[in-house]
């Protein structure tokens, strides 16, 4: 009869922290949304994780919460453990909540979400951030990841690029964190704003593989035979395809973009401009392994394009060499020297693949059928 009694007090006042969230959304926006989540998740955590409740109470709860409120959703069994696993991946945040000392079956079945997601005091916080990414989106994170530096990293990319779950699975299983951290780059030395600066560190990978490029295809003999003339071509052909590879917020300029500063031409290989950091993004396309020379090559494409070509209210152009191959230690180090914003990535074709996986992967013309 004790558990039936608490189960009631339990619905009472979750359905009572439900009703109030609901009102304050209304007038308000996702931050309120999480707040409610985080306090019922932490009022289910401490009530369940401490044997006050019996086994099978948040379905019992979950049903009973329902039967009271006709229509209700987002209070699954499911996702009401979601919610248990958000406070307890974020219970830093929670320290000085009420019910954290203890106080878990309050007499005025009230659960406080106002004041349960404390994030004033959180030193390096991304407030902003974590109150603009969605609840599903948020777990996804926390169910995929194990470190804070990689949940912050996703929660940006979530921020940053507005994306689907379906979108920021990808990434995180494809192991954008890691990729990201491993660009040989400058960015935080020479880009003057550090909010850019950490932008341009998380747009882009080390390592990008660039699967519509099938040497097969276009008619080369080995994968040896590839030049960056036949890249550049397959990548104006799928320009789309790259984008999508590259991230969101990209627009293409153009391909061989002449450039003329005093009666010399140069024509840097392709040129996109990205909303998010405000900036031309220039890619330099080599077809071997990384030579210190590219990167002189590069400066100077970053010169005259911004002093020729930049608008008054863009940042810096940003460059990238994108080659086949690259010690990263090796471009840190040599990299250093330079004052313009560049960074070394590899790329990946088809070809490139392990024969047994391509043996494994229907054939191309197959599987464009399919799609």
């Amino acid at each position: 009869m004790e558990r039936k009694e608490n189960y009631a007090i339990a619905v009472k006042t979750i359905k009572t922290a439900i009703l109030q969230g609901q009102y304050a959304a209304a007038k308000g926006t996702n931050r309120i949304q999480l707040a409610t989540y985080f306090a019922i998740g932490k009022y289910i955590s401490l009530n369940s994780r401490h044997g006050f409740w019996g086994k099978g109470a948040i379905e019992t709860i979950s049903e009973q919460l329902r039967r009271e409120l006709p229509g209700l959703r987002g209070y699954s069994p499911s996702n009401m453990k979601n919610m248990r696993l958000f406070y307890e991946k974020w219970r830093t945040l929670g320290v000085n909540s009420p019910i954290a000392i203890g106080e878990l079956q309050s007499e005025d079945y009230q659960i406080d979400i106002y004041s349960a997601l404390n994030v004033d005091n959180v030193v390096d916080f991304p407030v902003d951030v974590f109150f603009s990414v969605p609840f599903t989106h948020h777990i996804r994170i926390l169910e995929k990841t194990q470190t804070q530096e990689e949940r912050y990293y996703y929660m940006h990319r979530c921020v940053m690029e507005n994306l689907s779950v379906d979108s920021l699975l990808k990434i995180i299983k494809q192991d954008d964190f890691l990729h990201k951290s491993l660009l040989p780059n400058n960015f935080i030395n020479t880009i003057s704003n550090p909010a850019t600066a950490r932008k341009a560190v998380m747009m882009f990978k080390d390592e990008y593989l660039l699967d519509f490029i099938n040497v097969e295809e276009i008619g080369e003999r080995d994968a040896a035979d590839i030049d960056e003339k036949v890249v550049e071509k397959e990548i104006i052909h799928n320009v789309k395809n790259f984008i999508m590879t590259f991230g969101r917020d990209f627009a293409f300029i153009g391909n061989q973009y002449h450039l003329e500063v005093y009666g010399h031409d140069h024509f840097p290989d392709l040129l996109f401009f990205n909303r998010e950091l405000n900036a031309m993004v220039m890619v330099d396309l080599k077809k071997g392994e990384f030579k210190p020379s590219y990167l002189g090559q590069l400066a100077a494409y970053l010169r005259i394009l911004d002093d020729k070509v930049r608008k008054p209210h863009e940042n810096q152009t940003i460059g990238l060499i994108l080659c086949k191959s690259a010690d990263k230690e090796y471009v840190e180090y040599i990299i250093q020297d330079y004052n313009k914003p560049m960074g070394v990535a590899t790329y990946t074709t088809e070809n490139d693949m392990p024969e047994k996986l391509r043996n494994a992967l229907p054939p191309v013309e197959e599987l464009k059928k399919l799609l």
